[in-house]
């Protein structure tokens, strides 16, 4: 276990701002996280606690006065092996994109559509995190986590983590209480390429990739540049990614938009409800490529806020607040943030 005292957190989230922790703890096992939690009870310390993964989705807003905790459990172990499926328990401090990029050498199918996405595997468990067309809930059989009060360790299945479109019990009645330490996945020995999402189609068009000619080594390519061609690299760019979730409107809503813009992209939820991507309708308000002083706009996608060079965390939310009153006033639509504001 590494522990340290008024760290800085700057190499611990992609926005880059430079916040500071009173303490970061860094554990390498579940038995050191057991006991820094009960030896933290003995010492009746109530001071705030945080979890973090690879910091790809936090908006730290000043210097967190608790104790950071951060997963450094590397371990990956088969659970189970049959013709058809394999489920494998990953640690939660293992870099999602070298988990895919691991899975998919193994001849394990199913994450392709999830490459480079950042963060780690534990994070994917909390977020849901999800890219054409594919989400985690998707793949994940049970969630291995340690009880942040007692240090208890319990395991959630799928259905108890209560999972939905960027959502799990752990954001909402269980957020902060319990610290993912492995994830259980059930992957396919079968490769079955997911190619529902449009944009995705478009790429293997350009790049006059027929479907029986898509291995999942060319699918996890094709994706990776995708994401390269709209995302920009955190190291170069402060970001979180996708900084809003894509609103799911009534689809009356959808009806009055589509008829003031009739190219308005969209994705059929159900017979009552469209999603809508937030990119699109934050473009359409005229952000893409703009700045409210050291925090901007993306210039190749409207869904992404970036820190230009010294955006302290107040300047990143001053900027969401201004772009969610535009698309308020112009759509009647509410976009909430994906990243999380500490």
């Amino acid at each position: 276990m590494k522990i340290q005292d008024n760290c800085s957190l700057l190499e611990h989230n992609t926005f880059g701002i430079a916040a500071q922790a009173r303490h970061l703890v860094e554990y390498d096992s579940v038995e050191e996280l057991q006991d820094f939690i009960r030896q933290r009870n003995i010492d009746g310390d109530n001071s705030p606690l945080l979890h973090i993964g690879g910091g790809s989705n936090l908006l730290f807003l000043k210097d967190f006065d608790g104790t950071v905790l951060h997963s450094r459990i590397l371990d990956l172990h088969v659970v189970e092996d049959n013709e058809e499926t394999v489920c494998i328990r990953v640690g939660a401090g293992m870099v999602w994109d070298e988990w895919v990029d691991y899975a998919v050498r193994q001849d394990w199918f199913g994450l392709e559509n999830l490459s480079l996405i950042p963060g780690e595997v534990g994070a994917s468990a909390v977020q849901n995190i999800g890219a054409y067309g594919a989400e985690a809930k998707d793949f994940i059989q049970f969630v291995d986590a340690v009880d942040l009060q007692s240090g208890d360790v319990r395991q959630f299945s799928n259905a108890e983590c209560q999972y939905a479109y960027r959502h799990s019990i752990f954001k909402t009645v269980l957020r902060g209480r319990y610290a993912v330490t492995h994830v259980h996945f059930r992957l396919s020995h079968k490769f079955q390429p997911n190619l529902g999402y449009g944009a995705l189609r478009q790429a293997l068009a350009r790049n006059n990739v027929k479907e029986e000619q898509l291995d999942a080594t060319l699918l996890r390519r094709v994706i990776i540049d995708l994401r390269n061609g709209k995302l920009p690299d955190p190291k170069v760019l402060g970001n979180a990614g996708s900084f809003f979730t894509n609103p799911i409107v009534q689809r009356p809503v959808y009806e009055q938009i589509a008829a003031q813009y009739p190219d308005v992209p969209h994705y059929e939820v159900d017979a009552n409800y469209v999603k809508i991507p937030a990119g699109w309708l934050i473009e359409q308000c005229g952000w893409k490529g703009k700045a409210l002083g050291k925090a901007g706009v993306y210039e190749k996608q409207a869904l992404v806020l970036v820190n230009l060079g010294g955006a302290t965390g107040s300047d990143i939310e001053c900027l969401c607040h201004t772009i969610q009153a535009d698309v308020q006033k112009q759509f009647g639509i509410d976009i909430t943030p994906e990243v999380n504001f500490i």
